[in-house]
């Protein structure tokens, strides 16, 4: 590359852009401004991309429907979805062409159908395991069939965890508080196929051929630990779930790259953080640890600031979390 690495923008620091869906793209039916410009610009620029999504009540023809309506441009192959890893942990946990009680919408029942399995909705002797995903018309009947067949001790597949769903209205709840029911019922724990586990990260990026590819998300316990778990750069933004108190606060693991407000700014100059001890500078904006408080200053409002931080986080407390308060101060 041609630039001098403070000039790099993100967009030419990476070569594919392995988007999340829900609160970074979209809430619902509803766009986030900027996030479609944004989706175009980085194809323009050659930049390959991947949907990398938990969300598994659709097929991956109906994410990319889903996705038009918020003027976003995908194709199938580019979907990368929690069902996907979760028939691949089928196939390793029930044998072949087996009966899978399936918990969830019909983009699950497809896509367990899909490879070679007899999904059902209703339990009995010949069910061999169950695999749950969000469907918003998961109810009482469809949880007590998964009741009567995990008391067998079958395998039990979450497609995920989470425990939210931003849309359109708000923060609903999501899988993980639908699974969680099943947990308190059962006793039991799921295998969990989706983020923040990396294999759906690098099943996206080997499936894209990228070599340098940046995880983009909402949420720190999703995307940007499914990212990080891959050994993939991550970027954080603030459209849903998290904010910058609780990134920069966050254990390693859950511990962004870069954080910015939204996906308008990818083609600005995306300078990295130069640290010198117990302080870190970018651009006009600096962080510093007193005692174990962490302090910005200069242009505090600034991503520049958040890269400071991050970077300084990042060689000071590499495993551990910031135990003190984010303050701001006058340069």
């Amino acid at each position: 590359m041609s630039a001098r690495g403070h000039d790099l923008s993100m967009l030419g620091r990476y070569d594919a852009l392995l988007l999340d869906l829900d609160g970074t793209l979209m809430h619902g039916t509803r766009p986030i401004p900027h996030a479609a410009a944004a989706v175009r610009t980085a194809r323009d620029r050659g930049l390959k991309i991947g949907f990398v999504t938990n969300n598994a009540s659709r097929t991956p023809e109906q994410a990319v429907a889903h996705l038009a309506t918020v003027d976003v441009e995908a194709a199938p192959e580019e979907i990368a979805s929690s069902p996907q890893i979760a028939v691949q942990l089928l196939a390793e946990h029930a044998p072949a062409g087996s009966t899978i009680l399936v918990l969830g919408a019909d983009g699950l029942m497809e896509a367990v159908a899909s490879a070679g399995f007899t999904p059902v909705r209703e339990d009995g002797d010949e069910v061999a395991a169950v695999v749950q995903g969000f469907s918003p018309d998961l109810g009482w009947a469809q949880l007590a069939e998964g009741g009567y067949a995990l008391r067998r001790g079958i395998p039990w597949i979450a497609t995920n965890t989470d425990a939210t769903l931003p849309t359109e209205r708000g923060i609903a709840p999501g899988n993980g508080a639908l699974v969680q029911a099943l947990v308190h019922a059962t006793g039991r724990t799921p295998l969990v196929a989706g983020k923040p586990e990396p294999a759906m990260f690098s099943l996206a990026a080997k499936a894209l051929g990228a070599r340098r590819p940046l995880a983009v998300g909402d949420r720190l316990d999703t995307d940007i630990e499914g990212g990080n778990r891959a050994g993939i750069d991550t970027l954080l933004v603030l459209t849903g779930v998290d904010s910058i108190e609780t990134a920069l606060r966050a254990e390693p693991v859950r511990r962004p790259t870069w954080i910015l407000p939204d996906l308008s700014s990818l083609t600005d100059p995306a300078p990295e953080a130069v640290v010198d001890g117990a302080t870190a500078r970018c651009g006009a904006a600096s962080a510093g640890l007193e005692d174990e408080d962490l302090v910005l200053s200069g242009r505090t409002g600034t991503p520049q600031a958040l890269t400071a931080a991050l970077g300084l986080l990042a060689a000071r407390l590499p495993e551990s979390a910031l135990s003190g308060a984010v303050r701001t101060q006058d340069s």
